[in-house]
């Protein structure tokens, strides 16, 4: 199920070149894509929409762009964007060229976990295994990656909802730093600053187009994957009408190939690849593995996988691993994440957990570029649920703290199904989380 098509698609940016110089019509791109759905959506179940006439339409409208000299950096390239507030959020890459084909599927209302998909034909499945969660709440985006329906797809992570999917279908997924930065802190680390950067979705283009919206149910009850709805976060990511005031959710996108994340951060945050080459650390970052930051009971499968991931990036020369690394202990972010999300909670028990979580890691990054943990602390779980495990109980202590975070993929695990090796950054650190994969990667 993991191969749609004849062929598997070339990254992103290779893809754009094609398009660029002539050598594949955008409307060729985008038709193959609509293939690729019709072919195996039915049973992958990843897209609530699938806008075929729209695409073919935008499609055309890349190739006049084309054909009257503008560059476009991601010209023709077919993605999903996560449920129905997806456009919001894609307005920068609609402008670099990108073509919607449909909203991903995201989780449905009846469960208070969120950690699933229903698309249009049904739940969403994994590409690995059918009888499997691809995870979520960016469950379709996830799933129409890894099975090779598009090449790049839109999510937003509120508590672990780009990087958990993308963990468990074996691609990568940026979280990229939450507009919320710890009171009194510039961004940390060996970083270096060069202003302000726009987060994906802060400006819609003029004319960007919104998908029809369709009658939803209520949001799903806040339950133990924490989400209380896949498509809150892309509201909250896009400013919507009820905005984040918690500051948990961030911008993210999932994709197969680094180079395309990496694609994603420059149009998103208006940055050339010089200048991000130039943020990046010249040397190998340090970096420190913890199994389960101090408070997560982690299944022995994913740190083992995670861990041998570790062992390879540094064995490649890509990370330095200092064996007298320490990782920070930090406090279990469960009740105040929670709390920041019920309404009428008492927010001051939440806001000490994440006072002293940000000292913590303020300290760590003092020292150290890098922290590694598994992505999950449990390999993907049935469609009956995750039982009482939080999927999220490695992810969301980011999504609190508003440091950026990538998933790469670790190894399979003995059921068949992929893992991650999560990796946190400085606030604004994304072009060394890129780097590595980009390194990784090769």
């Amino acid at each position: 199920m993991r191969a749609a098509g004849s062929w598997e698609w070339p990254s992103a940016v290779e893809l754009a070149e094609a398009v660029r110089t002539g050598r594949f019509p955008a409307v060729d791109v985008v038709g193959e894509a609509l293939g690729r759905i019709a072919r195996a959506d039915g049973s992958l179940c990843a897209f609530a929409e699938v806008w075929a006439e729209r695409a073919r339409a935008a499609a055309r409208a890349v190739d006049a762009r084309i054909a009257a000299g503008e560059r476009l950096p991601l010209a023709g390239v077919p993605i999903g964007v996560k449920g129905r507030y997806g456009l919001r959020t894609a307005g920068p890459l609609i402008a670099a060229g990108c073509v919607p084909v449909g909203a991903t599927a995201v989780p449905g209302p009846g469960t208070p976990w969120q950690t699933w998909g229903l698309g249009a034909h049904g739940r969403t499945v994994n590409p690995w295994r059918a009888d499997r969660t691809p995870g979520g709440s960016s469950a379709g985006a996830a799933a129409a990656v890894a099975a090779g329906l598009v090449p790049l797809a839109t999510g937003g992570d509120g508590a672990g909802s780009v990087r958990i999917p993308a963990a468990w279908c074996g691609v990568i997924g940026l979280k990229t730093t939450n507009a919320r930065r710890p009171p009194g802190q510039r961004d940390q680390g060996r970083e270096r600053t060069r202003g302000s950067k726009r987060k994906p979705g802060a400006e819609l283009e003029p004319g960007a187009e919104r998908a029809p919206e369709r009658e939803q149910g209520p949001e799903g009850e806040q339950g133990l994957e924490g989400e209380r709805n896949g498509e809150r976060e892309e509201r909250e990511c896009a400013g919507g009408r009820s905005g984040d005031r918690s500051g948990l959710a961030a911008p993210g996108v999932i994709v197969r190939y680094a180079a395309d994340a990496a694609a994603y951060w420059r149009i998103a945050a208006r940055e050339t690849a010089s200048e991000m080459t130039e943020r990046a650390n010249p040397e190998p970052p340090v970096a420190v593995f913890s199994p389960d930051l101090g408070f997560a009971d982690p299944d022995p499968e994913p740190v083992t996988l995670a861990r041998a991931a570790a062992m390879r990036l540094a064995a490649a020369g890509v990370v330095r691993l200092p064996p007298s690394g320490t990782p920070p202990h930090l406090e279990d972010p469960a009740p105040a994440w929670l709390a920041l999300r019920t309404p009428g909670a008492d927010r001051g028990p939440a806001e000490r957990v994440r006072a002293a979580n940000d000292r913590l890691l303020a300290a760590f990054f003092s020292r150290a570029d890098l922290l590694l943990t598994p992505t999950t602390p449990n390999p993907a779980h049935g469609h009956e649920g995750p039982g009482d495990r939080y999927s999220t109980a490695l992810t969301w202590a980011f999504n609190l703290s508003g440091h950026p975070a990538i998933s790469l993929p670790a190894g399979i695990g003995t059921d068949g199904c992929p893992l991650g090796l999560q990796v946190v950054a400085a606030h604004g650190g994304e072009a060394t989380l890129l780097a590595v994969a980009r390194a990784a990667e090769s």
